[in-house]
């Protein structure tokens, strides 16, 4: 018999194989003008590109960016589900963890590293959950590790990312922005795999890989996250 975490890798294998091409939203098509930062395989920078051109397959090739994505915990230890909205150009309908996004190329303090990716963050937990900047400032979010991961999506539209990961582990506000996302919930941890196991939709492939690799140790250490940073490597899936 296959244990649960086997069948919940086969189980979203095949429905991240399935994302539907869905036609361009004016406000999300808008977007794609923005510019991502691109950065080597060290996560250096040298460079940007469109969001567009970020995301775009192009003879099975996407440029490599910089990202975020963020865990968001309430005081009960329990983490916030996004499902992205059914506009989204990249990965619509699909859950995903709190928030995830891009430093953005022409705002100068996007481009320090970590401190840029924190700042993003921030900026994004704004826009897309409503969230009050003075609930969540650069100094709440714990840094954990980076990670570096490519899918081809829906043949069209993919990712290449490194990836900084953070958590937010507080209450918060939330006001979700309709245009970026369908449905916000808290699970606990003793119900994240069932949850993800009888969802109707997919989810997105960089939180199948965490979901996969990571997320039981951090979720495990949240009163002492300083045991499972990692500043010093990129975590590399294929």
């Amino acid at each position: 018999m296959k244990s649960l975490k086997q069948s919940f890798q086969f189980l979203h294998h095949f429905r991240l194989l399935s994302t539907v091409t869905q036609p361009l939203n004016p406000v999300q098509e808008a977007a794609l003008n923005e510019k991502c930062i691109l950065v080597d395989q060290n996560d250096k920078e040298c460079g940007y590109a469109s969001k567009r051109d970020c995301h775009k397959l192009v003879n099975g090739e996407i440029p490599l960016h910089r990202a975020f994505s963020v865990f968001l915990f309430n005081t009960k230890d329990e983490l916030l589900l996004q499902q992205r909205s059914s506009t989204k150009i990249t990965f619509p309908n699909h859950f995903t963890n709190s928030c995830c996004s891009h430093p953005l190329y022409d705002i100068i303090q996007e481009r320090d590293t970590l401190n840029g990716a924190k700042a993003a963050a921030c900026r994004r937990l704004s826009f897309e959950l409503g969230i009050p900047r003075e609930q969540c400032k650069p100094e709440d979010l714990q840094y954990i590790t980076r990670i570096r991961y490519m899918s081809e999506g829906d043949g069209t539209w993919g990712e290449h990312e490194i990836d900084y990961i953070f958590v937010l582990h507080k209450d918060v506000t939330l006001d979700p922005n309709p245009e970026e996302v369908k449905t916000v919930l808290y699970v606990p941890k003793t119900k994240i795999y069932n949850f993800l196991n009888n969802l109707k939709y997919p989810i997105t492939p960089w939180f199948n890989l965490i979901v996969q690799n990571e997320l039981s140790q951090w979720w495990e250490n949240l009163q002492s996250l300083e045991k499972v940073e990692d500043h010093q490597n990129i975590i590399h899936y294929n």
